[in-house]
């Protein structure tokens, strides 16, 4: 019986290929020969297979699929044949490079193709067994990437507020993702087939943010042609996503307080109140708690959101995560354009796991996404990821022991990030005996998850 795994998909001139495929079918593979893009799609849904075999017309240098299109047909290791000539071209050299594993040319040795097939097997098996742990949502477009106890932590938390209908207020520096969070939270709710919609605080208009949220009466005020549903009532049944709730201006803070005690609107003009079944999630990146003592928050507003509370964490508390993290956004990002580009230099993990984010995930996304322009090589390097070791290491540094005391922490905390924390194979990486090991991770403060602990000083650039 044929092993699954030993399907070959083929594509291309089938005339060509019929020798070829027919000796490989003596190897034990099952082959199935694909027209066009579509057929190819339907004969992946019906055998999955990881290695395709096509040819290039030499005289076109076009590939039989639309490769570069389908992040399936991608995906696949394929192998090319083309004739001696072709090669010259550059490019077709070009197209070979960046879309396939490997190239044969004719008289083409059945056995040695084998093996190659084999090899592109194998590595198309390594490619799947590479789990990028996530946290999906129901439409499949939202993704929470990471498997450390950090972020299971944060799994943990929104399963559970995922359940609840009272309001959930989600903290968390900027560029950590909580409105990622907030459509984690819907998407696994009993709401999540209703309405999502979102409403910067802060981007609003000041004179427009009554009429956006709670909507307006035909001849509310000048301009007011016809009767506007507002935000809030245009989210029945679903969930309200306030951003950046500590920008509200405090007049509209009383209305939202409002709101949120009686779940019933009140259109700019209009006379009668309106219920509304939704569910507000709120988000800021601000201490609401100084905001309160400052006066610039109500108080009252604050505790109304603030019944189940959500926080995202940096970047920088969940390290190990960034190796997941920046191939995620790779994948992404990798069917905007052809690009030889295959992954991350090992100098380029590393530097990742030293450098602090101080932007977080939106920091981590421009760039990997500018490295993957720039990048002239099959590995994207330090330098154009514009990352260099010595940004890890704190900066205003003045004597020696400062110096060396500030490299003892970097070297321990990107040690433990790089081995997932595990003590033991930290201190066998360093040199150094695990008791040794315990004993700077207590003189410099470091928590369980690798950072400091809050009586560090901590450098976050402002937002």
């Amino acid at each position: 019986m044929i092993e699954p795994a030993r399907q070959l998909i083929t594509a291309g001139n089938k005339t060509f290929l019929h020798n070829t495929v027919k000796q490989l079918l003596g190897y034990g593979w099952s082959i199935n020969h694909a027209i066009n893009a579509h057929q190819a799609m339907e004969l992946l849904d019906k055998a999955p297979c990881r290695v395709g075999l096509l040819t290039i017309d030499p005289s076109t240098s076009i590939l039989p699929l639309e490769i570069d299109s389908h992040s399936r047909l991608s995906d696949i290791s394929w192998v090319a044949i083309i004739e001696r000539n072709g090669l010259s071209q550059e490019k077709t050299r070009e197209r070979i490079f960046n879309t396939c594993y490997a190239y044969q040319v004719p008289p083409i040795d059945v056995r040695k193709l084998d093996t190659l097939m084999e090899n592109a097997l194998a590595m198309a098996n390594l490619k799947g067994a590479h789990r990028i742990p996530t946290l999906s949502c129901l439409d499949d477009e939202y993704h929470i990437v990471g498997d450390s106890p950090t972020m299971q932590r944060l799994y943990r938390t929104i399963a559970k507020v995922a359940c609840a209908s009272a309001p959930v207020l989600i903290t968390g520096e900027s560029g950590t993702g909580k409105e990622l969070t907030a459509h984690a939270i819907h998407n696994h709710s009993p709401r999540r087939h209703g309405p999502f919609n979102v409403v910067n605080c802060g981007a609003l208009p000041p004179g427009l943010i009554q009429s956006e949220l709670f909507g307006h009466e035909k001849g509310a005020f000048t301009g007011a042609n016809q009767r506007k549903v507002g935000i809030i009532e245009h989210s029945q049944g679903g969930t309200l996503f306030l951003d950046e709730i500590g920008d509200l201006p405090l007049d509209l803070q009383v209305n939202l307080l409002r709101f949120l005690e009686d779940l019933k609107v009140l259109r700019v003009g209009g006379l009668k109140e309106i219920p509304v079944d939704v569910r507000v999630l709120a988000a800021t990146h601000v201490n609401l708690d100084e905001a309160v003592s400052r006066g610039d928050f109500r108080e009252d507003l604050y505790h109304r959101l603030n019944v189940l509370q959500v926080r995202v964490p940096a970047l920088r508390e969940h390290l190990e995560d960034i190796e997941a993290l920046a191939h995620f956004f790779f994948q992404k990002f990798s069917t905007e354009k052809p690009t030889r580009v295959c992954g991350f230099s090992h100098a380029c993990i590393t530097v990742m796991r030293q450098h602090r984010w101080p932007g977080n995930i939106r920091e981590l996304v421009n760039r990997v996404r500018r490295s993957m322009v720039m990048c002239e090589q099959r590995l994207i390097t330090p330098a154009d990821m514009g990352l260099e070791r010595r940004h890890g290491l704190s900066r205003g540094i003045d004597t020696l022991q400062q110096v060396r005391d500030a490299a003892e922490l970097e070297a321990i905390r990107s040690a433990l990030a790089r081995n997932k924390h595990n003590v033991l194979r930290a201190s066998l990486e360093l040199g150094v005996s695990r008791v040794t090991l315990y004993r700077l991770i207590e003189k410099h403060g470091i928590a369980k998850n690798g950072c400091p602990h809050e009586r560090q000083t901590i450098h976050v650039s402002p937002r």
